[in-house]
């Protein structure tokens, strides 16, 4: 279970915790070779979600819950969930697994769906591609397999289109992080790129049909006027934000870069070090041996040069698969915005 830090996003895992509940997690898709492929999701929770960030989160804070349901087939359905408590490091008497096991205690008993299967968190402008959040995931779906993460991003949903996107680990990450080997022969013999970490979920949002019936008689009495400001042509933030937090994590891949790059530089100088080493060692072993002495002891040159350490690349992967989170969301703020123009350049022109 993901443990809440507060103000920061990071998430703690108990994977003994998890564990406890994780044979109940398991439905028909619970053997190993099963993967989800679509969640379903009621309408209940999304508004519990949406509820829960704003009513604790704020700008850059991360709001973070438990996703509960059932797994049926190849399809998993979320039909409940429970957020973290708001709480500070200085509260050391409030244990957060205890919390989880007493709220799915509690829910049990009013027979409400309470088998977990995921957590959800709210991202800001996109930037969800963390170690913490790959850790948690990782934590949950090696527990239940099914397990999925739901990325909620309230700036989107806030410009008039519901965010919410379901993920999982891919298998080929999932058996790299059960090695825990980052190093960079690994990654190359896994074959891992920042595209193949995250495999997205397709969600599909199920309400009941009084609650449809409910949404069509509010959806005609709306204002017609409220539609139009989607046709808008002034261009928000949104971008230029986007832009700015795309510039800060490419200057970090350029310092990821030169860290590798300085680390392949000493390796090679290591090398060459070595390589004259031996060939001194080789011609003072001739020279005794012309003179009739014994050769000199062979050293473990493992200890005269020591083996450097190789930075470990998960955090390029995890760096590389954020920018292109932020490219696709600029490109489809820019295709919303091309259009918008076209659109009204089209309109000018007829008018005139």
């Amino acid at each position: 279970m993901a443990s809440r830090k507060e103000g920061t996003g990071s998430t703690a895992t108990s994977s003994s915790s998890t564990a406890g509940v994780a044979g109940k997690g398991k439905g028909k898709g619970g053997s190993g070779d099963s993967a989800v492929k679509q969640v379903q999701i009621d309408g209940l929770v999304v508004l519990k979600i949406i509820k829960h960030y704003q009513e604790e989160g704020q700008g850059t804070e991360v709001v973070q819950g438990v996703l509960l349901g059932l797994v049926v087939e190849d399809r998993l359905e979320i039909t409940n969930c429970f957020p973290f408590p708001q709480h500070t490091e200085d509260d050391a008497d409030f244990d957060e697994v205890q919390y989880q096991m007493e709220m799915m205690r509690s829910l049990r008993h009013v027979n409400i769906d309470h088998l977990h299967v995921g957590w959800y968190q709210s991202t800001y402008y996109g930037s969800f591609v963390t170690r913490a959040l790959l850790d948690s995931q990782f934590s949950y779906q090696h527990a239940i397999e099914e397990s999925v993460v739901l990325i909620y991003d309230p700036i989107k949903t806030a410009q008039g289109s519901l965010s919410l996107k379901a993920y999982r680990l891919t298998p080929k990450l999932m058996e790299v992080c059960k090695e825990k080997d980052f190093s960079p022969e690994a990654l190359k013999k896994a074959n891992i790129t920042f595209e193949h970490m995250f495999e997205e979920v397709p969600i599909v949002i199920k309400n009941s049909h009084l609650i449809n019936v409910l949404m069509w008689e509010l959806e005609k009495k709306s204002a017609v006027a409220d539609k139009h400001e989607l046709l808008s042509l002034a261009s928000s933030n949104h971008l230029g934000k986007n832009l700015q937090l795309l510039m800060d994590r490419v200057d970090d891949m350029s310092q990821d870069i030169v860290k590798y790059n300085t680390y392949m530089r000493n390796t090679s100088k290591q090398q060459q070090q070595k390589h004259q080493y031996q060939q001194r060692r080789q011609q003072e072993n001739m020279q005794r041996q012309s003179r009739g002495e014994p050769p000199l002891p062979e050293e473990d040159l493992s200890k005269l040069f020591k083996p450097l350490q190789p930075p470990a690349r998960m955090d390029s992967l995890l760096i590389a698969g954020q920018i292109n989170t932020y490219c696709q969301n600029i490109k489809e703020f820019t295709a919303q915005n091309l259009g918008k123009l076209f659109m009204a350049q089209a309109l000018q022109e007829y008018n005139n």
